[in-house]
């Protein structure tokens, strides 16, 4: 049961801003979370803090997600809840700049999720850190209509994020239909692919949702933003305590509501 401290977490890039107070309010309602991050020590110490486990996780590396895996497996055995909270924002918009921002914030979500489903039992929890970025207003109707097809598959998840870099590769992606901005076409995959991993682990009861924090104060929002994390982080753990049969699954939340994808 949610709050139990046999519950075990684990958030990705999670040794600062939301990651590391989404870390925080699950140690305070009693799991056994693990904190992870691509810097060693900048995890350890920010572990060390909160009084969580560590384990070094680069996303975008298949090893590095292969011994993260088997390190939570050796010390308990399973993960009830996977918060999928690190992203990357990249300046400038180019091919570079497609492909890295889609590696860490969809494809390296992707990986980890698919690595750790292994060790989640019936009725965990798997939440991704989405934004209202990825939002689809900005995008052409033709691209809307295909990321809210109700039959969306990885395969088409795929060839959508090949068609947006190929766009951007060739400077015909305003023509297309596609904004100019990375960051949101990764979110709205995420959103996508949500949906998807959703419907593929309905028969478990495997809760997957995904949830925007709002503007928050962080390296990444800046210091201008209307939220501070703690306010961030606590839509993202009430998305991770929805869990069980008769919990929600394939929806996009913002302050604990459900909103349009």
């Amino acid at each position: 049961m949610p709050g139990s401290e046999t519950c075990v977490a684990l958030v990705t890039g999670s040794n600062r801003g939301i990651g590391l107070e989404t870390v925080r309010q699950l140690i305070d309602k009693r799991y056994r979370v693990w904190l992870t991050a691509r810097d060693s020590q900048a995890g350890n110490d920010a572990a060390e803090r909160v009084g969580a486990r560590f384990v070094s996780l680069d996303i975008t590396d298949a090893n590095s997600i292969s011994r993260a895996v088997r390190v939570v497996e050796e010390d308990a055995d399973r993960l009830d809840v996977l918060i999928n909270n690190a992203g990357i924002t990249m300046d400038g918009f180019d091919q570079e700049v497609a492909r890295g921002t889609l590696a860490t914030n969809l494809f390296g979500t992707i990986a980890v999720t698919d690595a750790f489903l292994r060790l989640m039992p019936n009725r965990s929890v798997v939440v991704m850190v989405s934004s209202g970025m990825g939002s689809l207003a900005p995008f052409s109707e033709d691209l809307r209509r295909r990321f809210l097809d109700e039959k969306i598959s990885r395969t088409d998840l795929d060839l959508l994020m090949t068609e947006f870099i190929e766009a951007v590769t060739d400077e015909s992606y305003s023509r297309k239909g596609w904004p100019g901005i990375a960051y949101s076409v990764s979110k709205a995959g995420l959103n996508a692919y949500t949906r998807i991993l959703s419907k593929e682990l309905s028969d478990r009861y495997i809760a997957v949702n995904s949830v925007g924090p709002g503007w928050v104060r962080t390296d990444m929002g800046g210091p201008n933003a209307s939220r501070s994390v703690e306010e961030g982080a606590q839509g993202v753990v009430w998305t991770a305590l929805q869990r069980g049969p008769d919990a929600p699954t394939g929806s996009f939340f913002r302050d604990r509501k459900l909103v349009p994808w």
